[in-house]
């Protein structure tokens, strides 16, 4: 395939402490531990850099699922930042795209506190965009334009703070359902993987590249005509209806769900063979 042109350099450098803050997708929503847990992509490119390096990795992950922009920046921002972290990932807005009112002024706030404070203490901040939905979601159609806006302003003010991007946007393997969970929503197990090694390949990662937007055995693409159709009513069923239930009733996705690793410890490297 021909990947998008005008990449800048990687970013390449040795960590001691990650901290990463975030939703649902951080938190690693639908990549499965085995344990009754997720994993995540976050998860996985601690486990990245602690393979690459010679030097200890110290690792925290304070993502909750359902938490929205204002959430995360006041929620987790502060603790996150008291670790003193020489890398930080930041992402989040979606629950706010796709959930009633969405206030854009508030989320580039939120951007610009976290990135701003985050670089004043000197962090490495690391972040990216979302895909078109419209190629993922049934109902992306409706908020493309507020996930557009919501790239936008991760790119611009990414840019005024000096913060790296992955931006997914202009990958196409990114919509590629071999990486969506059947929620339409979230990624899955390869998706997370992929995530991954994207943001590795960014950070400038050893034994990373850019082959990770490519996925083996060609192309495949969503069911069309009366088999998409069924899938829709059935992915409204199962998913969209519980969805607006629990929102009718107020009952937030993240309610009762603690901090996965809420204090930075040393990640053993992976043993040989291991994913």
């Amino acid at each position: 395939m021909i990947l998008p042109t005008g990449r800048k350099n990687r970013f390449v450098a040795t960590f001691h402490r990650y901290v990463a803050i975030g939703d649902s997708s951080t938190e690693g929503l639908e990549d499965p531990d085995g344990n009754g847990g997720y994993r995540g992509w976050a998860d996985r490119l601690a486990q990245h850099i602690a393979d690459a390096q010679d030097e200890p990795l110290e690792y925290a992950n304070l993502a909750i699922r359902g938490m929205r922009m204002k959430e995360i920046r006041t929620g987790q921002l502060d603790d996150a930042l008291d670790m003193k972290p020489d890398l930080l990932t930041v992402f989040g807005g979606i629950n706010d795209a796709i959930a009633g009112p969405c206030d854009f002024d508030s989320m580039r706030a939120d951007y610009v506190i976290i990135f701003g404070q985050a670089r004043r203490q000197g962090t490495t901040v690391l972040t990216f965009t979302m895909p078109d939905p419209t190629a993922i979601n049934p109902l992306g159609r409706y908020w493309r334009d507020r996930a557009a806006k919501l790239n936008s302003i991760i790119r611009t003010e990414a840019k005024h703070y000096g913060v790296l991007v992955m931006d997914f946007e202009q990958y196409p393997v990114a919509t590629d359902p071999r990486l969506w969970f059947e929620d339409h929503l979230h990624g899955n197990e390869l998706g997370h993987q992929t995530v991954a090694a994207a943001l590795a390949w960014r950070l400038g990662i050893d034994g990373f590249d850019e082959t990770w937007a490519e996925l083996p055995d060609g192309e495949w693409a969503w069911p069309r005509g009366r088999e998409k159709l069924q899938g829709d009513l059935d992915w409204a069923r199962h998913y969209v209806a519980p969805w607006l239930s629990k929102g009718i009733r107020g009952i937030r996705q993240g309610r009762g769900v603690q901090r996965k690793r809420p204090v930075p410890t040393v990640l053993p490297k992976s043993q040989i063979g291991a994913d």
